[in-house]
């Protein structure tokens, strides 16, 4: 049973009937069995009733109900329960008939209309889901109404409405600070909207009141690392594994920033710890690869992508790594297999047909590697190590062909500092060098440092004393 229609009783069984559960659940399973059950007053059988649906036993619960409605066929209570049970069994519509029916005798109760809106949620229709919700609402207990507008944001968002959800999401949290359901779900919404900064203070504000709350530090190094504050992140993921330092997920997601800032001995601690609390895992493995491979660990790295590809074949990002480390150890040839595999597995991916060009342009074949760098910059026109080894590649074998390539991207990515750098070396091989000089004035004052790229793109320019005197001043 979903937490939509249970509840509302969920206590019950510690209400005033604790004392007889224990007897009643032996005489009812007795009866299941064929014996008698004797009489049981319409509290007890509610109570057993609720403690079925509770511990998810919805035979029973079924069973019960039944059993109840044959004894006290006016208490509409039983005819309730027991649509509760055959809806959490998929019996959608049954359950639907039998509300509809109770409706028919008296007005409807808050619990009814949560149970209402429940099947229509399950059944996706959630313009009713949304309309029983909000006649809950309106009759839930004051304790009750955060929930029930965490039900109801929750409906906004599967519809994909995240800021109307927010909107519910922040009545939630003004009926109950405390509610730590709906500090996730708006930050989650929050997420989904791209406002990385209001799940930030979401999560904040809920460590104020809750310090010890370790899944809160966790989600708030989520959202920091998806702004790349990656000190934060870490500060975050550390605090939460000094409240709970076996789990798991922090430990991946601390190995996953460290990757990124490139303190490799740092991940593979962290991913390794991951492992060693959850088993191994795919993901988990690629990354400590690459690691790996950033320390030149070359065969520790192999296994990792190797093991990697035997738990989860269509991962991409192991298939990649095995063709960088085959490449890296000189077996270039064999490294093609593998990172034809990454590009049909991620055919998105720009950084797969970068790799692809590169160890076509390491093999001689031009064709492939012009190919691959086309590719990947159409993909991806702002990856600018890519658009620097197309560019070197074209002015080594087609001076002219080079400069109306990067002449036009230019033109397409005005901002573009590092095209404009290297739009100067062409100029400059192609002996236009007053218009090599002029340009290369507008790169220094528009970005000095991607300026000062050309000395990496063509070292010899580092002796020409016009460019570094440019670079100087």
């Amino acid at each position: 049973m979903t937490s939509k229609s249970t509840r509302m009783f969920d206590d019950e069984e510690e209400e005033g009937f604790e004392g007889n559960l224990k007897e009643d659940l032996e005489k009812f399973e007795a009866f299941l069995k064929g014996e008698s059950l004797g009489f049981l007053d319409s509290d007890r059988l509610e109570a057993l009733i609720d403690h079925f649906l509770i511990n998810s036993q919805y035979a029973k619960a079924k069973a019960c109900a039944e059993h109840a409605i044959s004894q006290f066929s006016y208490n509409p209570i039983f005819h309730l329960r027991k649509a509760q049970a055959i809806s959490a069994v998929g019996q959608l519509k049954e359950a639907l008939k039998i509300i509809n029916h109770i409706e028919k005798w008296e007005p409807p109760s808050c619990e009814l209309l949560l149970t209402k809106a429940s099947i229509f949620s399950q059944l996706r229709d959630r313009k009713n889901a949304v309309r029983y919700f909000e006649q809950a609402l309106a009759l839930a207990e004051p304790e009750d109404r955060d929930e029930i507008y965490l039900d109801l944001a929750m409906e906004y968002a599967h519809s994909g409405d995240f800021k109307k959800a927010v909107v519910i999401l922040k009545e939630a949290i003004s009926n109950n600070p405390h509610n730590e359901g709906a500090i996730y779900e708006i930050a989650f919404c929050y997420d989904q909207l791209g406002e990385y900064e209001q799940a930030i203070k979401c999560y904040s504000d809920f460590i104020d009141e809750n310090p010890y709350s370790f899944t809160a530090w966790y989600n708030l190094g989520n959202a920091c690392s998806k702004l790349e504050d990656y000190e934060k992140a870490i500060w975050a993921y550390d605090y939460c594994l000094i409240i709970n330092e076996e789990f798991g997920p922090a430990h991946f997601n601390l190995g996953s920033v460290y990757l990124s800032i490139e303190k490799y001995e740092e991940a593979i601690v962290s991913l390794e710890r991951c492992m060693e609390l959850d088993g191994e895992d795919a993901m988990a493995l690629s990354y400590l690869g690459e690691a790996c491979e950033q320390l030149n660990q070359l065969d520790k790295a192999r296994n990792c992508y190797n093991r990697s590809i035997e738990l989860a074949p269509g991962l991409p990002d192991a298939w990649l790594g095995m063709g960088i480390v085959e490449d890296l150890q000189g077996n270039t040839e064999v490294a093609l297999t593998f990172l034809h595999k990454a590009a049909e597995l991620d055919p998105g991916n720009a950084g797969v047909f970068h790799v692809l060009a590169g160890a076509y342009e390491k093999l001689n074949n031009f064709d492939s590697a012009e190919e691959y760098y086309r590719l990947s910059l159409e993909l991806d026109p702002t990856d600018e190590e890519c658009l620097i080894d197309f560019v070197s590649l074209l002015a080594d074998s087609a001076l002219l062909e080079a400069y109306q390539y990067i002449d036009e991207f230019c033109v397409q990515d005005e901002q573009n500092v590092v095209a404009r750098v290297l739009k100067v070396n062409i100029l400059w091989l192609m002996g236009r060098k007053n218009e090599s000089l002029l340009l290369f004035a507008t790169c220094v004052e528009a970005d000095k440092d991607k300026a000062r790229e050309i000395f990496t793109i063509n070292p010899d320019l580092s002796n020409v004393q016009e460019f570094v005197t440019l670079t100087e001043e």
